[in-house]
């Protein structure tokens, strides 16, 4: 890297460049195009202000096998090589194969890069690097003040493109792009002086993010979203890894400073199955779960509101001719939209695991019934870490995440639909007190908002200021190209300001004041989950009796003790009527708030939870009408009881009730 004085404008120009502005800079090198200073500290009320992107990947072009995302986000070479030709394009585009596959068209482009960006990157072009340093620089300074970079790769991905420079193994990948994210903050360093004194801070607690946002500088989290995290995936629906391989997994990406992750992304795994993706770009990715799996996706019909994605039917040639001969893709009912995975007892175990280390889940990429046990293992610890980061996730599940105190953001779309998406659960943000995120998912094969076009009626007038007010953004010029939002739509990450900008024209102040409060949200939701503490089961290794006890097997014990033995192998199972019921004494009066039963498939269509002091008197505290099965959860005013019972009133199938573990809460 050579550095040297670096070109200001002449608003900057002035003998104190100014704590944002780097002693040197890479020379030549994209502009900022931002003046003034980058705000610094907390609201009134004491709380961090600024946006937050939950879901970014900084370092994707060291996944999938190394050439799938042409350039780099930086280099100690300079511009001139992060940003260099791509020579596999060579001479028109037309072996950037993966963009036939997921943009269509003939995906001819100019392959050239510094100075000239003829063509990339662009906002419809899927292979080319949209993370460079000042680019996220420049977003920094417009008011952004998380970004997660999740450290992405697909194994099939890597195996079938043709161009790569390494080995496909996930593990590895997501280890050298944590490396790089250092690097990143190390090159930045440089900049400014030395180790700590850059804008880019990788923080692993949420309190490091609050003190480097009062700083005025950029909290980085790094995330995980890959296919077979720990090599958990699955061959002809047997799993390839175990218990200790997940504990092994979560132990080092811990130590790497990962604090979320996703357990699933488009292909099922050990751990469980995925939330499909529609069109060409889903026949591609079912042909990737075949090749990697086995086995292409099972759908069944959907047991409630939510619903997965309809998978996709379109034909994508490029990726159906990888398929062995006389294997093709198979046709789905549009009745059956539920994927018939869910969450394994592997993927529980990771959740829970997930738990114990205080990490966040990301439950978008999660089929319906994955995220569902989900939200019933997060709901019966009251754990606060589930995050939604870029609108995969079903929205009926939204309220039921903001309730347990997670933080949703949205796929960053063009601002009309942004918008239009951010009114429609407004009234739930309000609700509940939060603000709102972004994802902009850049490098991540997605596509982002195009152009509105410069004859629009409102388009963005150059320069604006930034929502704090404190800065002045003009349009962004990296060599001898320069991006304007309204024609070029939101081509790289340094026109993340330009767009909420737009946002500002299209849906209006209040959608940007609840973006402007995401920081705060995220780190609300962060540090809940680093301070919570699991809750004493009151109900482990009781005394427990029920109407009445199953026995067909001798050899399989369905006594009552079953139910709160801590074995959730284990379980207690009534005779086949509706009125059974199961007690539970406590040893002693204990305040009750919330009670949990992990149901087996015999489980209460309708039953009661019931609390007495003396085993003879009993208050109905909690009832439903409506179960479901699985993990439920029961909360309601705390009670002061010594015993407890489960009344069941209508089963739910023609079995009797069974539950593998009963638990008692204080709160």
């Amino acid at each position: 890297m050579v550095l040297g004085p670096a070109p200001v404008s002449l608003a900057e120009s002035t003998a104190d460049p100014g704590w944002w502005n780097p002693t040197a800079r890479p020379q030549p090198d994209s502009d900022i195009n931002v003046t003034g200073e980058p705000f610094k500290g907390t609201d009134a009320q004491g709380k961090v202000r600024g946006f937050v992107d939950a879901h970014d990947h900084l370092m994707s072009n060291e996944g999938f096998g190394g050439r799938l995302i042409c350039g780099k986000p930086f280099s100690e070479l300079g511009v001139a090589d992060a940003l260099k030709d791509c020579p596999e394009h060579y001479p028109d585009g037309t072996l950037a194969v993966f963009d036939f596959i997921t943009k269509g068209g003939d995906g001819k482009h100019d392959p050239n890069g510094w100075p000239t960006f003829k063509d990339w990157p662009a906002h419809d072009s899927l292979t080319h690097q949209q993370n460079y340093y000042a680019w996220v620089e420049r977003a920094w300074r417009g008011g952004q003040r998380v970004l997660v970079n999740d450290l992405v790769t697909n194994g099939v991905i890597c195996s079938v493109y043709f161009f790569k420079d390494r080995g496909c193994d996930e593990m590895t990948a997501i280890r050298l792009e944590a490396q790089k994210t250092y690097d990143m903050q190390a090159f930045v360093d440089k900049m400014y002086g030395g180790p700590g004194k850059g804008w880019f801070r990788i923080v692993t607690s949420s309190d490091q993010a609050r003190e480097v946002i009062k700083q005025g500088k950029l909290a980085v989290v790094m995330g995980v979203e890959t296919s077979e995290p720990f090599g958990c995936k699955q061959i002809l629906d047997v799993a390839q890894c175990s218990k200790e391989d997940i504990d092994r997994g979560l132990d080092e990406l811990y130590k790497l400073g990962v604090r979320s992750m996703f357990l699933c992304h488009k292909f099922d795994n050990a751990l469980c199955g995925v939330r499909f993706d529609e069109g060409a770009l889903g026949t591609a990715i079912n042909v990737g779960q075949f090749l990697s799996t086995g086995t292409f996706w099972k759908t069944e019909p959907c047991t409630g509101p939510q619903k997965d994605n309809p998978i996709g039917l379109a034909p994508a040639p490029g990726a159906q001719k990888e398929l062995p001969a006389g294997v093709a893709v198979p046709s789905y009912s549009a009745d059956a939209r539920c994927n018939t995975r869910g969450l394994t007892e592997l993927g529980e175990y990771a959740v829970r695991g997930m738990m114990k280390r205080k990490m966040m889940l990301e439950v978008d990429h999660m089929s319906v019934k994955a995220a569902g046990r989900a939200f019933d293992i997060l709901e019966s610890e009251s754990y606060p870490g589930v995050i939604s980061s870029h609108s995969w996730m079903d929205l009926g599940w939204t309220e039921r995440l903001y309730k347990l105190g997670g933080f949703a953001a949205q796929y960053m779309s063009g601002s009309e639909a942004f918008s239009a998406e951010a009114k429609r659960t407004d009234a739930l943000r309000e609700k509940y007190h939060v603000g709102y995120g972004y994802g902009t998912d850049m490098n991540g094969v997605g596509g982002w908002p195009g152009p509105r076009g410069a004859d629009t009626p409102n388009p963005v007038k150059y320069p604006f200021r930034s929502t704090d007010g404190g800065s002045v953004i003009d349009r962004q010029t990296a060599g001898q190209r320069t991006w304007d939002l309204n024609t070029d739509g939101a081509a790289h990450y340094g026109l993340v300001p330009d767009w909420i900008e737009d946002i500002r024209l299209v849906g209006g102040q209040d959608v940007v004041d609840d973006l402007f409060k995401g920081a705060e949200s995220y780190l609300t939701t962060w540090g809940a989950s680093e301070k919570h503490q699991g809750s004493v089961n009151l109900a482990a290794g009781s005394s427990a009796s029920a109407s009445t006890s199953e026995w067909w097997n001798p050899f399989v014990d369905y006594s009552p003790a079953r139910a709160v033995d801590g074995d959730s192998g284990t379980r207690w199972a009534s005779e086949w009527n509706d009125q059974q019921w199961l007690r539970i004494d406590l040893g002693s009066a204990h305040r009750i708030g919330r009670v949990t039963l992990d149901w087996e498939r015999a489980y209460g269509k309708a039953y009661r939870i019931e609390t007495s002091t003396d085993g003879s008197a009993w208050q109905t505290v909690w009832s439903t009408t409506e179960g479901d099965g699985g993990l439920d959860t029961a909360r309601f005013d705390g009670v002061t009881a010594r015993y407890l019972r489960v009344q069941g009133v209508q089963r739910a199938t023609q079995w009797g009730y069974s539950l593998h573990e009963v638990g008692v809460f204080s709160s």
